[in-house]
């Protein structure tokens, strides 16, 4: 690969929360009646935490029966569908360029991976799931966030390595968890 995009960690920016907002509000306009919910998901979504400055949006549909008329919509705001890339019930979505979602203004837009779920998604409810415990667990935040920063020194011009090394961190917070909560809601 020519010229990798480096992996950059910023500290958190409150202008993540708005970016979000107005990406939703053109989504929400577009797909009316179409989703459940759309979901601010990945490390901007949760405040004080320092993140690669691109937002991760979530759409949630009720089911892949609807995905045919979801993707001609957001064909129409400048998404070019790119497949499950190879995750069950949640598809990928690229931007055709900086303007997208296409507006009537004509606004450069925030950098932002898009993708759309069905509510039997693992890989929503992992998304889900991981948000709430570090938007809850302060020094877990912070612990992930020390461990992006100095994955991102060490492999800058890396992603994969980035990414396999926040991997590990997330599979055993999400699997301490899990192992940590009563299977029928019930605390002994």
């Amino acid at each position: 690969m020519l010229n990798p995009k480096p992996v950059i960690i910023e500290e958190y920016n409150e202008e993540w929360p708005k970016a979000f907002k107005l990406i939703e509000s053109a989504l929400s306009d577009e797909l009316d009646g179409l989703v459940i919910r759309i979901e601010h998901v990945g490390s901007t979504s949760v405040p004080g935490l320092a993140a690669k400055p691109i937002i991760d949006i979530d759409v949630v549909i009720e089911s892949m029966d609807y995905l045919a008329k979801v993707i001609k919509k957001l064909d129409l705001l400048g998404y070019l569908h790119e497949g499950d890339l190879g995750i069950k019930n949640r598809e990928a979505f690229a931007r055709r360029d900086i303007y997208v979602p296409y507006s009537s203004e004509g606004n450069v837009q925030y950098e932002h991976h898009l993708y759309v779920c069905d509510e039997e998604s693992v890989e929503l409810n992992r998304h889900i799931m991981f948000r709430d415990i570090l938007k809850n667990n302060p020094l877990l935040a912070s612990e992930y966030a020390n461990l992006k920063i100095e994955l991102s020194n060490n492999f800058t011009l890396n992603r994969k390595a980035y990414t396999e090394g926040k991997t590990e961190f997330v599979t055993r917070v999400m699997n301490d968890i899990l192992r940590h909560t009563p299977k029928d809601g019930i605390n002994d």
